[in-house]
């Protein structure tokens, strides 16, 4: 098998690589549940928002020189305005490290449909969710979504509950991950 190469962008690296991963975004969601939010465009929007949050990171994949795979977040701000639509009430814990800025939200993990099942996605949750400080993952999934369901249930994710951050649109599912000190 050839030889994953992993790399960390910083927020001008990854605005410089911006439309091959848009490329890969499209790719990897093709004929997929959601397919309508998948949007080129809206993801490149969201991207251009997110790049600009605090602690925000990019970590990609490559495999013999391709785009394999990619996965971005940002640390969550201070407040519990990341928390806003949890159906149920918000753990102490979550709240607490959310304060403290230790709270990191992951979004966007995707690996190219010729690249799955190589463990590819697992490494590159696992170095983005690597920088000190942190100690609580967060993330949403869409509600039909079983087979990230199934990879954050094997990555010692919990599930948190149902979450509608955008008034109008579907609940999705929150996740957590508290992670090593």
């Amino acid at each position: 098998m050839t030889e994953v190469f992993l790399r960390r962008l910083s927020r001008w690296q990854a605005d410089a690589a911006r439309e091959a991963v848009a490329d890969l975004y499209v790719e990897a969601y093709r004929g997929t549940a959601g397919e309508e939010f998948r949007d080129r465009q809206e993801y490149l929007r969201r991207l251009g928002e997110h790049v600009q949050r605090t602690g925000f990171e990019l970590v990609t994949a490559t495999v013999g020189g391709a785009l394999a795979g990619s996965v971005y977040g940002y640390r969550a701000e201070r407040t519990d305005q990341w928390w806003h639509g949890l159906h149920g009430e918000l753990p102490a814990e979550a709240a607490e490290l959310t304060a403290a800025g230790r709270t990191f939200v992951m979004t966007e993990l995707m690996v190219s449909p010729s690249f799955r099942r190589r463990g590819i996605a697992t490494r590159l949750q696992e170095s983005l969710l690597t920088p000190s400080g942190i100690a609580l993952a967060v993330t949403l999934i869409d509600q039909d979504d079983e087979p990230a369901r199934l990879a954050l249930t094997s990555w010692q994710w919990e599930s948190l509950g149902k979450i509608t951050p955008v008034p109008d649109r579907p609940p999705l599912e929150a996740w957590t991950r508290r992670l090593p000190r």
